[in-house]
């Protein structure tokens, strides 16, 4: 068994999960083969590409693209936010990762320990879904204790209150 652990909760008619980054938990391998087994519609990287290289999953993009599912990467450093152009990124991705939720797909989002960033970019997107902000973040730290780990990042899951991804 590895460190590779999909924490996952219903949103609209799909499944949102946080993880940590494959391969760090030292077998890059058998954390990608739970990933195809959990078969994902949509992976969302919000590492940087240090922390990729670092935890052998430099070709954690090419490998998802492999398994037939869209790869995103929003490069946000440790215990940060995502700066401009990595927000326009997340931009263009969260209507798709919306779209996935409402036609019943699975969307997981990992950062390094599957915690701040990843559970930053998850309560952005269960705020956009229309639920209500402290009751997203309840629902998500019942799953993943500690999820959302500084006021910044709470500051930037917040923004996408009432905005374009919102409704649709």
């Amino acid at each position: 068994m590895t460190g590779f652990v999909i924490h996952a909760l219903p949103v609209l008619r799909g499944i949102l999960a946080i993880a940590p980054l494959p391969g760090s938990g030292g077998d890059y391998a058998a954390d990608l083969e739970h990933l195809k087994d959990w078969r994902p519609a949509m992976v969302i990287s919000m590492t940087t590409p240090a922390e990729l290289a670092g935890a052998g999953a430099a070709k954690l993009g090419h490998d998802v693209m492999l398994l037939g599912t869209r790869w995103v990467h929003v490069p946000t450093p440790d215990h940060g936010v995502p700066d401009l152009e990595a927000a326009r990124i997340w931009d263009r991705a969260e209507p798709v990762a919306l779209s996935a939720l409402r036609g019943g797909g699975r969307v997981l989002i990992h950062c390094a320990g599957g915690c701040g960033r990843s559970g930053m970019a998850a309560l952005r997107l269960m705020i956009a879904a229309e639920e209500a902000p402290d009751d997203a973040l309840e629902r998500l730290r019942a799953r993943r204790p500690g999820a959302v780990e500084t006021s910044a990042q709470m500051r930037w899951a917040l923004k996408g209150q009432g905005g374009a991804g919102g409704k649709g």
